[in-house]
Protein backbone atom coordinates (compact mmCIF):
# COMPACT_ATOMS: atom_id res chain seq x y z
CA UNK A 1 0.00 0.00 0.00
CA UNK A 2 1.44 3.37 -1.05
CA UNK A 3 1.91 6.13 1.54
CA UNK A 4 -0.85 8.39 0.20
CA UNK A 5 -3.32 5.51 0.05
CA UNK A 6 -2.33 4.41 3.57
CA UNK A 7 -2.87 7.88 5.01
CA UNK A 8 -6.20 8.21 3.23
CA UNK A 9 -7.26 4.89 4.74
CA UNK A 10 -6.19 6.03 8.22
CA UNK A 11 -8.36 9.14 7.89
CA UNK A 12 -11.30 7.09 6.62
CA UNK A 13 -11.07 4.80 9.65
CA UNK A 14 -10.66 7.75 12.01
CA UNK A 15 -13.63 9.63 10.63
CA UNK A 16 -15.73 6.50 11.08
CA UNK A 17 -14.54 5.43 14.55
CA UNK A 18 -13.45 8.86 16.00
CA UNK A 19 -10.46 7.14 17.71
CA UNK A 20 -7.77 4.80 16.39
CA UNK A 21 -4.84 3.03 18.00
CA UNK A 22 -1.52 1.99 16.51
CA UNK A 23 -2.00 -1.74 17.15
CA UNK A 24 -5.37 -1.83 15.36
CA UNK A 25 -4.00 0.14 12.42
CA UNK A 26 -1.09 -2.29 12.30
CA UNK A 27 -3.54 -5.18 11.87
CA UNK A 28 -5.80 -3.38 9.40
CA UNK A 29 -3.09 -1.94 7.17
CA UNK A 30 -0.41 -4.63 7.44
CA UNK A 31 2.50 -2.24 7.96
CA UNK A 32 4.88 -1.76 10.87
CA UNK A 33 3.93 0.24 13.97
CA UNK A 34 6.86 2.59 13.32
CA UNK A 35 5.44 3.35 9.87
CA UNK A 36 2.01 4.02 11.35
CA UNK A 37 3.46 6.32 13.99
CA UNK A 38 5.30 8.25 11.29
CA UNK A 39 2.07 8.54 9.28
CA UNK A 40 0.18 9.78 12.36
CA UNK A 41 2.90 12.34 13.07
CA UNK A 42 2.73 13.69 9.52
CA UNK A 43 -1.08 13.75 9.56
CA UNK A 44 -0.97 15.66 12.83
CA UNK A 45 1.46 18.18 11.33
CA UNK A 46 -1.13 18.68 8.59
CA UNK A 47 -3.79 19.34 11.30
CA UNK A 48 -5.83 16.35 10.17
CA UNK A 49 -5.69 14.51 13.51
CA UNK A 50 -4.35 14.76 17.04
CA UNK A 51 -2.07 12.06 18.38
CA UNK A 52 -2.83 10.49 21.75
CA UNK A 53 -1.01 7.89 23.88
CA UNK A 54 -0.94 4.90 21.52
CA UNK A 55 -3.14 6.30 18.79
CA UNK A 56 -5.00 9.32 17.47
CA UNK A 57 -8.29 11.21 17.56
CA UNK A 58 -9.86 13.78 15.31
CA UNK A 59 -8.71 17.35 16.08
CA UNK A 60 -10.30 18.47 19.34
CA UNK A 61 -13.49 20.47 19.12
CA UNK A 62 -15.51 22.23 21.78
CA UNK A 63 -17.53 19.16 22.77
CA UNK A 64 -14.77 16.54 22.80
CA UNK A 65 -14.03 14.92 26.15
CA UNK A 66 -11.44 12.17 26.70
CA UNK A 67 -12.32 9.20 28.89
CA UNK A 68 -10.93 8.81 32.41
CA UNK A 69 -8.49 6.16 31.14
CA UNK A 70 -7.18 8.46 28.41
CA UNK A 71 -6.74 11.24 30.98
CA UNK A 72 -5.00 8.85 33.36
CA UNK A 73 -2.22 8.02 30.90
CA UNK A 74 -1.74 11.62 29.78
CA UNK A 75 0.69 14.07 31.45
CA UNK A 76 1.01 11.96 34.58
CA UNK A 77 4.09 13.67 36.04
CA UNK A 78 2.56 17.12 35.67
CA UNK A 79 -0.64 15.99 37.38
CA UNK A 80 1.27 14.42 40.26
CA UNK A 81 3.21 17.65 40.82
CA UNK A 82 0.01 19.71 40.72
CA UNK A 83 -1.65 17.35 43.21
CA UNK A 84 1.31 17.52 45.60
CA UNK A 85 1.14 21.32 45.57
CA UNK A 86 -2.62 21.26 46.10
CA UNK A 87 -2.21 19.03 49.16
CA UNK A 88 -0.10 21.76 50.76
CA UNK A 89 -3.24 23.92 50.80
CA UNK A 90 -5.11 21.40 52.98
CA UNK A 91 -5.04 21.57 56.79
CA UNK A 92 -5.92 18.96 59.41
CA UNK A 93 -9.62 19.15 60.24
CA UNK A 94 -10.61 20.73 56.91
CA UNK A 95 -13.76 19.86 55.02
CA UNK A 96 -12.81 19.72 51.36
CA UNK A 97 -14.48 18.83 48.09
CA UNK A 98 -12.78 16.92 45.29
CA UNK A 99 -14.11 17.14 41.75
CA UNK A 100 -13.76 14.25 39.30
CA UNK A 101 -10.71 13.73 37.09
CA UNK A 102 -7.30 12.11 37.20
CA UNK A 103 -5.55 15.05 38.87
CA UNK A 104 -8.09 14.72 41.70
CA UNK A 105 -7.20 11.05 42.01
CA UNK A 106 -3.54 12.00 42.47
CA UNK A 107 -4.64 14.53 45.10
CA UNK A 108 -6.62 11.82 46.89
CA UNK A 109 -3.44 9.74 47.14
CA UNK A 110 -1.70 12.73 48.76
CA UNK A 111 -4.47 13.06 51.37
CA UNK A 112 -3.82 9.66 52.96
CA UNK A 113 -1.27 11.17 55.33
CA UNK A 114 -3.92 13.30 57.09
CA UNK A 115 -5.31 12.12 60.42
CA UNK A 116 -8.53 14.16 60.41
CA UNK A 117 -10.16 15.25 57.20
CA UNK A 118 -13.63 15.28 55.66
CA UNK A 119 -13.69 14.72 51.90
CA UNK A 120 -16.78 15.25 49.78
CA UNK A 121 -16.59 13.93 46.21
CA UNK A 122 -18.63 13.01 43.16
CA UNK A 123 -15.80 10.89 41.75
CA UNK A 124 -15.95 7.10 42.01
CA UNK A 125 -12.13 6.64 41.67
CA UNK A 126 -11.53 9.15 44.49
CA UNK A 127 -14.00 7.32 46.72
CA UNK A 128 -12.32 4.00 45.97
CA UNK A 129 -8.93 5.49 46.82
CA UNK A 130 -9.98 6.94 50.20
CA UNK A 131 -12.70 4.64 51.55
CA UNK A 132 -10.42 2.51 53.77
CA UNK A 133 -8.64 5.31 55.65
CA UNK A 134 -9.79 5.91 59.22
CA UNK A 135 -8.59 9.51 59.34
CA UNK A 136 -10.79 10.50 56.42
CA UNK A 137 -14.55 10.90 56.70
CA UNK A 138 -15.78 10.29 53.18
CA UNK A 139 -19.01 11.72 51.77
CA UNK A 140 -19.91 10.50 48.29
CA UNK A 141 -22.74 12.44 46.72
CA UNK A 142 -25.35 10.46 44.78
CA UNK A 143 -26.36 11.05 41.20
CA UNK A 144 -26.24 9.70 37.67
CA UNK A 145 -23.00 7.99 36.70
CA UNK A 146 -21.15 9.25 33.64
CA UNK A 147 -19.67 6.00 32.37
CA UNK A 148 -16.09 6.30 31.17
CA UNK A 149 -15.70 9.55 33.12
CA UNK A 150 -16.76 7.98 36.46
CA UNK A 151 -18.34 11.12 37.91
CA UNK A 152 -21.77 11.47 39.54
CA UNK A 153 -23.87 14.31 38.14
CA UNK A 154 -27.46 15.41 37.70
CA UNK A 155 -30.28 16.81 39.91
CA UNK A 156 -29.72 14.44 42.86
CA UNK A 157 -26.02 15.28 43.03
CA UNK A 158 -26.74 19.00 42.77
CA UNK A 159 -29.38 18.82 45.50
CA UNK A 160 -26.90 17.25 47.92
CA UNK A 161 -24.24 19.83 47.09
CA UNK A 162 -26.78 22.55 47.77
CA UNK A 163 -26.92 21.38 51.40
CA UNK A 164 -23.15 21.21 51.91
CA UNK A 165 -20.60 23.88 52.91
CA UNK A 166 -16.89 23.14 52.55
CA UNK A 167 -13.69 24.98 53.34
CA UNK A 168 -12.08 24.39 49.95
CA UNK A 169 -13.34 22.99 46.65
CA UNK A 170 -10.67 21.50 44.41
CA UNK A 171 -12.11 21.71 40.91
CA UNK A 172 -10.79 20.54 37.55
CA UNK A 173 -11.43 21.85 34.07
CA UNK A 174 -11.15 20.85 30.43
CA UNK A 175 -10.35 24.40 29.38
CA UNK A 176 -9.27 27.75 30.84
CA UNK A 177 -9.20 30.93 28.79
CA UNK A 178 -8.51 34.55 29.82
CA UNK A 179 -11.75 35.76 28.21
CA UNK A 180 -13.98 32.67 28.11
CA UNK A 181 -13.20 31.54 31.67
CA UNK A 182 -13.57 27.88 32.62
CA UNK A 183 -15.43 25.48 30.36
CA UNK A 184 -16.17 21.80 29.82
CA UNK A 185 -17.77 19.77 26.99
CA UNK A 186 -20.67 18.38 29.07
CA UNK A 187 -23.71 20.32 30.32
CA UNK A 188 -24.23 18.13 33.41
CA UNK A 189 -20.56 18.38 34.32
CA UNK A 190 -20.68 22.16 34.01
CA UNK A 191 -23.73 22.32 36.25
CA UNK A 192 -22.20 20.19 39.03
CA UNK A 193 -18.99 22.26 38.95
CA UNK A 194 -21.03 25.45 39.45
CA UNK A 195 -22.59 23.89 42.55
CA UNK A 196 -19.18 22.85 43.86
CA UNK A 197 -17.85 26.39 43.56
CA UNK A 198 -20.97 27.80 45.23
CA UNK A 199 -20.58 25.41 48.18
CA UNK A 200 -17.02 26.48 49.03
CA UNK A 201 -15.40 29.30 50.99
CA UNK A 202 -12.44 28.97 48.66
CA UNK A 203 -11.99 27.35 45.23
CA UNK A 204 -8.71 25.97 43.91
CA UNK A 205 -8.49 25.07 40.24
CA UNK A 206 -6.21 22.16 39.31
CA UNK A 207 -5.35 21.78 35.63
CA UNK A 208 -2.23 20.95 33.64
CA UNK A 209 -0.88 23.49 31.18
CA UNK A 210 -2.43 21.81 28.13
CA UNK A 211 -5.81 23.25 29.21
CA UNK A 212 -4.63 26.87 29.05
CA UNK A 213 -6.01 28.88 26.14
CA UNK A 214 -8.63 26.24 25.32
CA UNK A 215 -12.40 26.80 25.13
CA UNK A 216 -15.04 24.08 25.44
CA UNK A 217 -18.78 23.99 24.87
CA UNK A 218 -20.18 25.04 28.27
CA UNK A 219 -18.82 27.82 30.48
CA UNK A 220 -19.23 27.11 34.18
CA UNK A 221 -17.21 29.81 35.93
CA UNK A 222 -15.43 33.11 35.45
CA UNK A 223 -11.80 33.47 36.44
CA UNK A 224 -12.90 35.80 39.24
CA UNK A 225 -14.62 32.85 40.97
CA UNK A 226 -11.30 31.02 41.40
CA UNK A 227 -9.00 31.82 44.32
CA UNK A 228 -5.91 29.91 43.15
CA UNK A 229 -4.96 28.14 39.93
CA UNK A 230 -2.36 25.37 40.28
CA UNK A 231 -0.75 24.24 37.02
CA UNK A 232 2.62 22.97 35.79
CA UNK A 233 5.70 24.82 34.60
CA UNK A 234 5.26 23.81 30.98
CA UNK A 235 2.66 26.53 30.58
CA UNK A 236 3.73 29.30 28.20
CA UNK A 237 4.80 32.55 29.83
CA UNK A 238 2.39 34.53 27.65
CA UNK A 239 -0.51 32.25 28.53
CA UNK A 240 0.12 32.67 32.25
CA UNK A 241 0.54 36.43 31.92
CA UNK A 242 -2.85 36.74 30.20
CA UNK A 243 -4.51 34.82 33.02
CA UNK A 244 -2.66 36.74 35.73
CA UNK A 245 -3.70 40.02 34.10
CA UNK A 246 -7.29 39.03 34.88
CA UNK A 247 -6.42 38.89 38.58
CA UNK A 248 -5.99 35.12 38.83
CA UNK A 249 -3.48 33.90 41.42
CA UNK A 250 -1.32 31.23 39.78
CA UNK A 251 0.97 28.57 41.25
CA UNK A 252 3.10 26.95 38.51
CA UNK A 253 4.84 23.87 39.90
CA UNK A 254 7.94 22.16 38.57
CA UNK A 255 7.38 18.69 37.13
CA UNK A 256 9.86 16.10 35.92
CA UNK A 257 8.23 15.89 32.52
CA UNK A 258 4.95 14.66 31.07
CA UNK A 259 3.74 11.39 29.58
Amino acid sequence: MYEAERKRKIMEILNETLRVDVQSLNQWLGVSESTIRRDLKELEEANLLKRTHGGAILPQNVNFEPTFLEKEISRGEAKKAIAAKAAELVREGDVILLDSGTTMLYLAKELKRFRKLTVVTNAIPVAQELHAFDGIELIVIGGSLRKGIWSLVGPFAEQILGMIHVDTAFVGTNAIHPEAGLSTPNVDEASIKRKMIASAKKTVLLADSSKIGEVNLVKYAALSEIDTFVTDDEASEDGLKELAAKGLKIEAVVCRGSN
